[in-house]
């Protein structure tokens, strides 16, 4: 749940900004807004304040469903082979009591259609700025949440570097600045950010700003902290440099944001857990500031009862989940306007469902999932890589056989957003690349 920052404890200061001590600004700051995460104060790269990272560039945003979402409800094969399949009894191995008719499905193609939810999203599938693959994951079957998410976001399996691969694409150019590799909604970094190169968490962009906590005017704040924290080349002293850099450099987004412009935001988006990640994200993009890689979370998806039935509805649990996601996907592209030329947004999510439901119109941890593909370069209209699932084909747990490394669907986003970097750079070590054709 986003927070307010007028809701979140902050710690008080009256010294003058002459005579703050370190550890006082430390504190004050890290309690009241969520710029001076680890992964900022504590990054290698530094800058000087009076540089930003350039702007009009690609932006991508990975949006994750926590929880283990079940591809199979979302975008949903037609083949005889595959339907025979969904349409089976449980007692036999099916889901034949949340089997969606295929005359209910939406958008799709002679092979594939959507959730009846997803209708909102007709229009950019047809368009092809919006597309899938199926049958992605890790290459080894993991289902727990956690351990799976973490090596779903370090993407370097048998490693013990605690280096995510987005931050091993962000800190390729050596100078890395922490607003160009963001976390919206929470201050806690994910593990896909974690690692040498500076980042931010935040829950919202009003928060990216000098905390009120002094009474004196910015710029002789700002002028203070530059002084007090300059020319000790400590890794301490440079993490706290970077991090006033990055709020000195988007203190302007913040007031655009704390004058009811994020209010305006959020009033285009349905309401639901999306609506104030996305008008933040959506803000922080239009405002060029030279953000590469965002990140946001969607929870919800863990579904082991009660998902919903063969007749879907609204009051549904997937139908209402749908619902939130696809309203909330067409609200943030409209939103973003002539930025959405240079916007991908790809989800992705820890393991998939069963293909089997349970007594209780459920689904257990499954392997491989789903992963979606929105926006600019996006080769859509069609689910990629794939004609089918091969459902007569199931693992001994019977489990969506794997198709394709979750690496090769990031890779080919990655590659054609932002071309240069070798693949080995950004997820290193051997591994069985196949292209999706996912992007265009």
């Amino acid at each position: 749940m986003n927070q307010n920052s007028t809701n979140r404890p902050s710690k008080a200061c009256g010294c003058p900004d002459f005579e703050m001590s370190r550890r006082g600004f430390l504190g004050g700051v890290a309690a009241a807004t969520g710029v001076m995460t680890a992964g900022s104060l504590f990054g290698d790269a530094f800058q000087q304040v009076s540089y930003g990272a350039a702007p009009g560039g690609n932006v991508l945003v990975v949006l994750s469903f926590r929880g283990g979402s079940d591809g199979l409800s979302i975008v949903v094969p037609k083949n005889a082979t595959d339907q025979g399949v969904i349409n089976t009894s449980i007692d036999k191995g099916g889901r034949a009591n949340i089997a969606i008719p295929v005359n209910r499905l939406v958008a799709g193609n002679a092979n594939w259609g959507l959730h009846p939810a997803m209708q909102p999203l007709e229009a950019m599938w047809n368009a092809g700025t919006f597309g899938a693959v199926q049958a992605v994951g890790l290459p080894e079957s993991n289902m727990s949440h956690f351990d799976a998410m973490e090596e779903l976001e370090l993407a370097r399996p048998g490693s013990t570097e605690r280096q995510g691969w987005i931050n091993r694409l962000v800190g390729l150019d050596g100078g890395a600045l922490p607003e160009e590799q963001i976390q919206i909604g929470d201050q806690m970094l994910p593990t896909a950010l974690v690692g040498n190169a500076p980042a931010l968490g935040t829950y919202q962009v009003t928060d990216l700003k000098m905390p009120d906590l002094w009474n004196d005017t910015t710029s002789r704040l700002n002028q203070s902290l530059t002084t007090m924290w300059g020319g000790n080349a400590t890794t301490l002293n440079q993490g706290v440099r970077t991090a006033i850099g990055s709020v000195q450099r988007l203190s302007s987004v913040a007031d655009d944001a704390a004058a009811a412009t994020l209010e305006a935001e959020k009033a285009l988006y349905p309401d639901g857990d999306l609506r104030d990640v996305l008008a933040n994200t959506a803000m922080l993009i239009k405002a060029d500031v030279g953000a590469k890689m965002i990140t946001i979370d969607y929870g919800n998806w863990d579904m082991h009862a009660g998902l919903g039935n063969e007749d879907p509805q609204p009051g549904q649990w997937m139908y209402d989940q749908l619902d939130h996601f696809a309203r909330s996907m067409k609200a943030f592209f409209d939103d973003l306007g002539a930025a959405a030329d240079r916007t991908t947004l790809v989800t992705i999510s820890e393991f998939g469902r069963r293909v089997y439901s349970n007594g209780d119109r459920g689904l257990d941890h499954g392997y491989a999932g789903l992963v979606m593909a929105f926006g600019a370069g996006v080769n859509g209209g069609d689910v990629r890589g794939s004609a089918g699932l091969n459902l007569d084909a199931l693992d001994r747990d019977g489990n969506i056989a794997l198709q394709h490394d979750y690496r090769s669907v990031l890779w080919d986003v990655v590659s054609n957003r932002f071309p240069g970097p070798s693949r080995g750079d950004v997820f290193p070590g051997a591994w069985d690349y196949q292209t999706t054709d996912i992007m265009a």
